[in-house]
């Protein structure tokens, strides 16, 4: 397959190479462990913060690095998929959903303090927007926050939040104004606020590794100070943050594609039946064909998407389709791989496995298959 080398500067090889390492000396051994426990230890945001790689993207007045520089965040978000867990790599990296906030328009006392700590790994940040009414329909949230002199007044519940369990900081989505998407502000609220509690641990059918709460707030008082931009502007900063996070889920479905097809591949050339090896009769040389043709469209779309981000451009339609084509190309993809192990791919010790329940979250995070349909018709004036 190609390997994209027009979309990545030679520091984007370095940055690749140092993740890969770390990869294999502080996650490989240990996944299917962390796996099985349903967690990973905290120390692994602190470790991912001395080798820099939570600060990729970042200023670096904050503690960050390559701020801007979108092919370094995809070079090592793709090695730390490789690690072979979605759900690790989702609880690790749920900084990049709740922090961006933060950097573009908290009030510089609040982006000084919280930032560098969760760049450090010092402190856990997460995102807060999804309620069990109403899922996807973000205009339609109903945790409302009140101004009471120089604080708000935090009453209602999330669900479904990554990290929600561990994180000491919450960018959290609230109504402050009227109902739709023009009453909606976002506020930093921290563990330990009184009236803000943690519900329990949700189980899951994949992302084991992630840790995912519910979030309960009654009569929870948030300074004034933690609003992130203005009062009722937090659904424009919500959609912002949802273009990096659609690329971030079409990577992570990608590299899911990528690692399915090579287990497959080994298998083929490795499994006999019939005296041969299984990679030899034709109904499977062409169904790989078809998963690494497939894998290679989606690749080369999600590029350039993020190659138009890099350059400053609005991908709002295509960045949607990006995801759509990933997602769709995983879940072909992974249940081919399935099947081609058989037996053994169905079981708990196959990478595939894995993968193939990792992945069904892909098309439902950021935004449903069905919402970036309805972003995608809207785009194109319907």
């Amino acid at each position: 397959m190609s390997d994209f080398q027009e979309y990545f500067e030679p520091h984007h090889k370095l940055i690749r190479d140092s993740v890969r390492r770390f990869v294999e000396r502080e996650i490989a051994p240990f996944v299917d462990e962390w796996e099985e426990a349903e967690g990973f230890p905290r120390e692994l945001y602190l470790k991912a913060g001395a080798a820099g790689i939570l600060g990729i993207g970042y200023p670096e007045a904050l503690g960050g690095s390559h701020e801007g520089d979108v092919f370094a965040k995809v070079a090592a978000s793709e090695e730390l998929m490789r690690c072979g867990s979605g759900g690790l790599v989702a609880g690790l990296g749920s900084l990049d959903i709740g922090l961006p906030p933060i950097v573009k328009w908290a009030q510089p006392s609040v982006r000084e303090r919280v930032v560098s700590q969760v760049l450090s790994g010092e402190k856990i940040m997460a995102l807060a927007i999804t309620e069990s009414s109403g899922g996807s329909d973000v205009a339609n949230l109903q945790t409302r926050a009140v101004r009471d002199g120089d604080c708000y007044r935090v009453n209602g519940s999330k669900t479904f939040i990554t990290s929600g369990i561990r994180a000491d900081y919450y960018t959290v989505a609230v109504r402050t104004g009227e109902p739709g998407f023009a009453g909606i502000s976002l506020l930093l609220i921290e563990k330990g606020t009184q009236g803000f509690t943690v519900g329990r641990q949700l189980k899951k059918m994949g992302w084991w590794a992630s840790d995912t709460a519910e979030l309960f707030f009654e009569d929870c008082r948030v300074p004034v100070a933690n609003l992130i931009g203005a009062e009722n502007m937090g659904f424009a900063c919500i959609m912002g943050n949802f273009q990096n996070e659609r690329l971030a889920l079409a990577l992570m479905a990608n590299m899911t594609s990528q690692m399915a097809l090579e287990q497959s591949l080994e298998w083929a050339r490795q499994r006999e039946a019939f005296g041969k090896p299984i990679g030899k009769f034709q109904v499977l040389k062409h169904r790989l064909a078809e998963m690494a043709t497939q894998l290679e469209v989606s690749r080369e779309f999600t590029y350039r998407q993020a190659a138009k981000m890099a350059a400053g451009k609005s991908v709002i339609k295509e960045i949607s389709m990006a995801k759509n084509v990933a997602t769709d190309t995983a879940d072909r993809i992974t249940y081919d791989a399935v099947q081609i192990l058989g037996g053994a791919g169905y079981m708990r010790e196959s990478l595939v496995e894995r993968l193939y329940r990792d992945n069904r979250i892909l098309s439902i995070g950021g935004g449903t298959r069905e919402v970036m349909n309805e972003i995608i018709a809207k785009q194109m004036g319907l």
